[in-house]
């Protein structure tokens, strides 16, 4: 399966996964919602694997991925194939090189209840999703987020803490498929240029989409 399929039902990617919470001892909630409050930029790097219900080969990939809210984000795929995600604040952009394709929608519909929504997205967590505690498994203190709409992609989304540092990401859609992303070198409420939340389509790019 290409990057772009595992990529879509993320973010559209992506890529909650920065949540550094100023609650020292907070449960793993607490410290979700301490995030959403103060947390308006961040950039990271990450490794994602995708392990299907099947038990086939685990799929790989690695890339950056950076935010600044409300609704903009960039999420690059470099391994194995380059694939760029942008959230411009108004659409959403998705390229991949080899096929030379972009596909775009209005990001309204893109992010709702979604992972990105948990980054990129208003503050409005209650509206999107049902939250809860998830427990602590070989260290790492989860939140549970169900989402609300049948539309959001995917089925069951946890977001793990190792102290007040978030460190993995878990995501299972509607065929069991579940997709797990660490993050790396995180940056809380950077300096972030505006121009990399623009995109252009190449010259010649199909561009797909509303």
């Amino acid at each position: 399966m290409r990057i772009k399929k595992l990529s879509l039902c993320l973010c559209v990617s992506v890529v909650s996964g920065f949540l550094l919470s100023a609650v020292a001892q907070a449960a793993a909630l607490d410290k979700l919602k301490a995030f959403v409050e103060g947390t308006k930029s961040g950039r990271a790097d990450f490794v994602q694997t995708v392990v299907s219900k099947s038990g086939r080969k685990p799929q790989n990939a690695a890339g950056s991925m950076m935010f600044s809210r409300p609704g903009k984000f960039r999420w690059t795929y470099d391994k194995p194939y380059y694939q760029l995600i942008v959230g411009d604040g108004e659409r959403l952009w998705v390229y991949d090189r080899d096929l030379n394709q972009v596909s775009t929608k209005k990001l309204s519909a893109a992010l709702g209840a979604s992972p990105a929504a948990l980054l990129a997205g208003d503050n409005a967590l209650e509206k999107n999703f049902d939250l809860k505690e998830g427990g602590t498994t070989d260290g790492i203190e989860w939140v549970d987020a169900q989402p609300k709409s049948q539309d959001s992609g995917f089925q069951f989304l946890r977001i793990g803490f190792v102290g007040d540092a978030l460190r993995a990401m878990e995501l299972t859609d509607s065929f069991g498929q579940v997709t797990t992303i660490a993050f790396e070198k995180f940056e809380r409420n950077p300096q972030l240029p505006a121009s990399q939340f623009r995109f252009t389509p190449p010259k010649g790019a199909d561009v797909l989409g509303e």
